[in-house]
């Protein structure tokens, strides 16, 4: 499994417009602090799969040599986890969608020109998809009242993806949660920011040894880091097409 984040940005990406913070600057120059919206691409021998396709997808596909995927999971109904799916039209038709019922509800408003093949899950019941196991479970994102995380398996190896959340993930999901080898974490701010909607990097590592993740990559991340260079010094920070394999 190879597992490839084509964004790792939060909802406005860095650098945001019309800002000049450090981090900003360093993504306008080129530094590794350039973030498009979150979108994560999941490969295996039998095909790809995209968790979530944020409006920066266009970009993202000719960057990576993208055409085709064989899958779409999307997380939740925001704006920057779903826009970009119409980067689609006239290049493939008939995408297959999955999600939890409410979120595909409220997404195929928007992207009902797309006619996609729709799939609702059911939280917390394995699917398979391009050979590997799929699971989405539910997290904690108001004012949502719906919004999951993935879990991926390739044989005994796993991948964990936390999806937009606060620390109060159900106990249910911290279940199946642990022991990934991979935990994929929102962790949108450094802990100098008491957030409402998304862990800041205090608790993402707070929930990595709770969960005794292997490895941790922070995503979903904001302009309110240092530079990523001088963050990546403090925090396991993910930066966009970063791959790892599993």
């Amino acid at each position: 499994m190879r597992i490839v984040l084509l964004g790792t940005g939060d909802t406005v990406g860095t650098p945001k417009i019309g800002c000049t913070c450090p981090a900003c600057v360093d993504a306008l120059s080129g530094g590794r602090s350039a973030r498009l919206r979150f979108s994560i691409m999941i490969e295996s021998d039998e095909g790809r799969v995209l968790i979530d396709t944020g409006p920066d997808l266009r970009y993202q596909l000719l960057k990576f040599g993208i055409d085709h995927v064989d899958g779409v999971i999307w997380t939740h109904g925001h704006y920057d986890h779903y826009a970009g799916f119409g980067e689609f039209y006239r290049v493939q038709d008939r995408v297959h969608v999955y999600g939890l019922k409410d979120t595909l509800d409220y997404i195929l408003q928007y992207l009902y020109f797309m006619n996609p093949v729709r799939h609702d899950v059911v939280a917390y019941e394995p699917f398979r998809l391009i050979g590997l196991e799929f699971t989405l479970f539910l997290v904690h994102h108001p004012p949502l009242s719906e919004s999951a995380g993935v879990i991926v398996r390739n044989g005994d190896k796993k991948l964990v993806i936390t999806g937009d959340t606060t620390k109060q993930i159900p106990e249910r999901s911290i279940e199946i949660m642990r022991d990934p080898d991979i935990l994929m974490c929102d962790a949108i701010a450094p802990p100098i920011f008491d957030l409402k909607k998304h862990m800041n990097t205090t608790e993402a590592e707070e929930l990595a040894s709770e969960l005794h993740a292997k490895e941790t990559v922070m995503t979903h991340l904001s302009h309110l880091f240092p530079p990523h260079d001088e963050a990546v010094k403090q925090w396991n920070l993910g930066y966009d097409g970063m791959e790892l394999v599993l």
